[in-house]
């Protein structure tokens, strides 16, 4: 919470200083749309719907954690001028509402994922090495919407709907290539709907943060994991370890799981003295620069993740 208050105090000094300075704005002039995505997903969902048909940029850098994300001036400037913007809308988010409320000028069209879906509070389960929490604290909303392919349905569907209205001239395109991209996604989702149909183990021990709740509610998988899916903290306590090491063991999982851009330490910790394999499973949050190069999608990562997903529960 104190680096999110500290980003918003960061981002209203910021505007103070961009007010009147709108000549300096990064609008392209080649006719197509401006889009700009916070994060990898609704990035890669509006790269299959629209392809070289909008410029398309993603705000969060390859390989830069997204919970530390903090805008430049020029992300100011061009969020305030592109078409659509599309963010997530959580509580990690709160720097967008300061740039929105903040002055007349806006996007043509806003899309926030936790409103295309129905969300769930974010949970401090069992074992869990939870956040200390303060008198007051609001309702925390998990953030990570799209790790359900059925959420990406909807959410990529949304997408093509605000395309439309913005450039109705290219709405046959769009919505052909929404169509065939659902088609994909479905496929995708009915995979891992056998996947853990056929497996008799439904448990997914995490050593790491759980960004992954919309994931294992949509399948009916159990899980344990280190901490929550936002969680800042970075060393499990002791009894953390102790509860997920025994789970290892009384359940004979195969696999522990550690998630993107993360050290692994905690995952190998846990899967040592179990004789555990350490896996990786891919929040889709953001991706890295070699990854981004090589053309990684979301459907890539969510095939790896269902391939790892399938080994656990064998």
């Amino acid at each position: 919470m104190k680096r999110i208050i500290a980003c918003m105090l960061a981002v209203v000094t910021m505007l103070s200083l961009l007010c009147g300075c709108e000549n300096e704005k990064d609008e392209k002039t080649d006719g197509k749309l401006n889009v700009i995505a916070t994060i990898f997903p609704p990035y890669d969902f509006t790269r299959q719907i629209a392809g070289d048909e909008v410029n398309l940029s993603m705000l969060l850098k390859p390989g830069m954690e997204s919970h530390h994300f903090e805008p430049s001036p020029k992300d100011i400037i061009n969020i305030r001028n592109c078409d659509l913007f599309i963010y997530v809308g959580g509580e990690s988010d709160e720097w967008v509402k300061t740039i929105l409320e903040s002055n007349d000028k806006k996007p043509r069209k806003i899309i926030a994922l936790m409103d295309c879906v129905d969300t769930v509070e974010e949970a401090v389960t069992e074992g869990m090495t939870g956040e200390e929490e303060t008198d007051g604290d609001e309702k925390e909303y998990d953030e990570h919407v799209w790790t359900s392919p059925k959420n990406a349905i909807t959410i990529t569907k949304k997408i093509a709907q605000a395309l439309d209205e913005l450039d109705p001239g290219h709405k046959k395109l769009f919505d052909e290539n929404t169509r065939q991209y659902a088609v994909q996604l479905t496929q995708l989702d009915q995979q891992f709907r056998e996947t853990v149909d056929q497996s008799e183990r439904k448990l997914l021990i995490i050593g790491d943060r759980f960004p992954f709740r919309y994931l294992t509610d949509e399948y009916g998988l159990g899980y344990y994991a280190a901490f929550p899916g936002c969680s800042s903290e970075t060393e499990p306590s002791a009894s953390t370890i102790s509860f997920l090491i025994q789970k290892v063991k009384e359940k004979k999982v195969p696999v522990v799981f550690k998630i993107e851009f993360s050290n692994g330490k905690v995952a190998s910790t846990v899967a040592e003295p179990t004789g555990a394999k350490v896996l990786e499973l891919h929040s889709c949050h953001n991706v890295d620069a070699d990854s981004m190069q090589n053309g990684v999608t979301y459907l890539s990562l969510m095939q790896q993740n269902l391939r790892n997903i399938k080994e656990a529960l064998s």
